[in-house]
């Protein structure tokens, strides 16, 4: 296993879609593990591969406080969603920012483990938001993209601010 960077924006790789996974493979496996171990050593709850710069459809979570309930999801779909509210959402891809999006909080989902093994199941509350947060990453989308335009222009700004400082 190994930690992987994390692509910040406004890296346009982060804008690209994923391919569906194919190959359930040695090499998914150690894609999958890499996910685990970076997610568990930036604490947060949930991570995808475009983040780490791969094309495929993965994605991992783990919203237990001792790194004991980890959830990978592959090729997932929302099949249905309820129970809409306002959360607050932040992203390892766009550090120090957060924003409140609207997601559902209820949701049903079917994704493949990595074995290729389909398997179907609801999730709630933070586990559902975080789910298409990641699910958002996989399609090219950031959560930012959710926020009011004026706030999407002011995040813009801040990141131009401080790639200048950065190449002077």
């Amino acid at each position: 296993m190994a930690q992987r960077d994390i692509l910040e924006y406004p890296d346009p790789r982060l804008n690209l879609p994923t391919n569906p996974v194919t190959l359930f493979d040695d090499d998914l496996g150690q894609l999958i593990d890499d996910l685990l171990e970076t997610l568990y050593a930036t604490k947060a709850v949930g991570l995808s591969a475009p983040q780490v710069n791969d094309r495929r459809a993965v994605l991992v979570l783990d919203l237990s406080d001792d790194a004991s309930a980890p959830q990978v999801y592959i090729n997932p779909e929302i099949l249905a969603k309820a129970a809409w509210g306002l959360v607050e959402e932040s992203c390892l891809s766009v550090p120090g920012i957060v924003g409140n999006v609207v997601r559902a909080t209820e949701i049903r989902v079917r994704a493949q483990d990595r074995t290729g093994e389909t398997f179907e199941r609801d999730l709630a509350g933070m586990d559902a938001v975080c789910l298409q947060h990641e699910m958002d990453h996989l399609a090219g989308k950031l959560f930012i993209e959710r926020l009011s335009i004026f706030r999407r222009l002011r995040i813009r700004a801040a990141a131009a601010r401080a790639r200048r400082r950065s190449a002077a």
